[in-house]
C-alpha cells in the first residue's frame, strides 16, 4: 500500500505544481480560483459523497460508519483543549508576528483605520482553528479515494459531517468573539441566531451525506446513466482540489512565511501532534483497517481552507491564515505518507 500512497502523493504534487504554474502565468486569478473552490465544495465533493454510498448494504459497513462518527467526534473533542495548551493566549496588545499583517484589510469589510494593527489576540484564534480543523475535503477525499476506494470515502463522509458541525459551532465561535472572553460576542456570532446556525449546518456536503445515507439504507440505486454521469463529475475531485491548492500556494509570500516561527508551531500541531494522538487512539481501539486509515488521513490533512474564509469574513488575519494553509499543504505531502507508512506497519 505504501507504494500506492507515494505514487498518489507524487501525482497530487505534480497537479499542485500545475496550479502554481497557471497562477504564475495569470491563466487563473483569485476570482477564478474562488469559483473553482465553490464548484469543488458545492458540487463535486457532495457528488463524491453520494456515489460512495451507492453500495450494497452490509452490517460491517454500518458498524464502520458508526465507528467513524465516534472517532471523528473524539478527535475533535481532544484537539480543542490540546490546541488551547499548544497555542497560548497572548498578552493584550502584542502585535502579530506574521509579516503579512499589513495585507489583511479587505475593501468590502475594512473598518476605519483598516486591519493593519491587528494584535496577536486575533492571531491566536486563527492558529487554534488551524490546529483543530483539517482540510479533509480538498486533500482527504482524493487521497482516500485513490488508496481505499469508495468504502474509504464512505467513512470519510462521517468525519466531514462531524468537521462541519464542529467548525460551524466551536470554530465559528473562535472567530467571532474576543479571545479574552470578556467582550460581548461580535455581531453575527454563533449565539446571535440559531436559525443562521442551522442554515450554516445545512451545507451541501452534509445534505449530500444525509441523502446518500438514506439511499444506502433503503438500497435505492441510481440507474447506470445517472451513476456514470455522477462518476464523471466525481473524477474531477483530485485535479480540481490540487489546482486550487496550487493557486493558493502561489499567492503566498514564501520568504516571509518561512521566517515566521509561529507557522512552524501551528504546522507541528496540525501535521504531527494531531495525527500522532489519533494514531495512539487507533492503536488502543483496534478498529477495521479501512476505518483506521481513513480517520488517520482525515486527521493528518493540512489546515482547513475554511479557516481562511472565516478569517476573511470575521476580520481576522486572513493573509496569515493563507500562509498556514499553504505551508501545511506542502508539508502534508511528506507527513501524511509517513503516518500511513507507520500505520501499515503497526495498525
Amino acid at each position: 500500500m505504501f507504494s500506492v500512497i507515494i505514487t498518489q502523493i507524487i501525482k497530487m504534487l505534480l497537479i499542485l505544481f500545475v496550479g502554481i504554474l497557471v497562477s504564475r502565468l495569470h491563466l487563473i486569478d483569485d476570482h477564478a480560483n474562488k469559483a473553482l473552490a465553490n464548484l469543488l465544495l458545492l458540487v463535486v465533493n457532495p457528488i463524491v459523497a453520494i456515489t460512495a454510498l451507492q453500495t450494497d448494504y452490509s452490517p460491517d459497513l454500518v458498524r464502520g460508519l458508526l465507528i467513524s462518527y465516534a472517532l471523528a467526534v473524539l478527535t475533535h473533542l481532544i484537539m480543542i483543549p490540546v490546541s488551547t495548551l499548544l497555542i497560548r493566549k497572548p498578552s493584550a496588545g502584542q502585535l502579530l508576528s506574521s509579516e503579512n499583517t499589513q495585507n489583511t484589510a479587505s475593501s468590502d469589510q475594512e473598518k476605519p483605520g483598516g486591519l493593519s494593527h491587528q494584535t496577536a489576540y486575533d492571531n491566536c484564534a486563527v492558529e487554534r482553528f488551524a490546529v483543530i480543523y483539517s482540510n479533509c475535503g480538498f486533500i482527504g477525499i482524493p487521497l482516500v479515494q485513490s488508496i481505499l476506494g469508495s468504502e474509504g470515502v464512505l467513512y470519510l463522509t462521517a468525519y466531514m459531517t462531524v468537521f462541519n458541525i464542529f467548525s460551524w459551532t466551536h470554530g465559528l465561535g473562535l472567530m467571532t468573539k474576543d479571545m479574552d472572553d470578556k467582550s460581548a460576542p461580535a455581531a453575527g456570532s454563533i449565539s446571535a441566531s440559531a436559525q443562521a446556525l442551522l442554515r450554516h449546518l445545512c451545507t451541501p456536503m452534509i445534505l449530500a451525506s444525509t441523502l446518500g445515507l438514506v439511499l444506502f439504507f433503503l438500497q435505492i440505486k441510481f440507474p447506470p446513466i445517472i451513476s456514470d454521469t455522477l462518476d464523471y463529475i466525481g473524477n474531477m475531485n483530485t485535479p480540481l482540489a490540487m489546482i486550487i491548492a496550487g493557486v493558493s500556494v502561489s499567492q503566498v509570500n514564501i520568504p516571509a512565511m518561512l521566517r515566521d516561527p509561529r507557522v512552524y508551531l501551528v504546522s507541528f500541531g496540525k501535521l504531527l501532534l494531531m495525527p500522532a494522538i489519533v494514531f495512539v487512539i487507533l492503536l488502543l481501539v483496534h478498529v477495521d483497517s479501512t476505518v483506521a486509515y481513513t480517520i488517520l488521513v482525515a486527521s493528518a490533512c493540512p489546515c482547513a481552507a475554511t479557516g481562511t474564509a472565516f478569517a476573511l469574513k470575521y476580520h481576522k488575519n486572513y493573509a496569515y491564515s493563507s500562509e498556514l494553509y499553504a505551508f501545511s499543504t506542502l508539508c502534508s505531502l511528506i507527513t501524511i505518507p509517513a503516518f500511513l507508512y507507520a500505520a501499515e506497519r503497526l495498525l
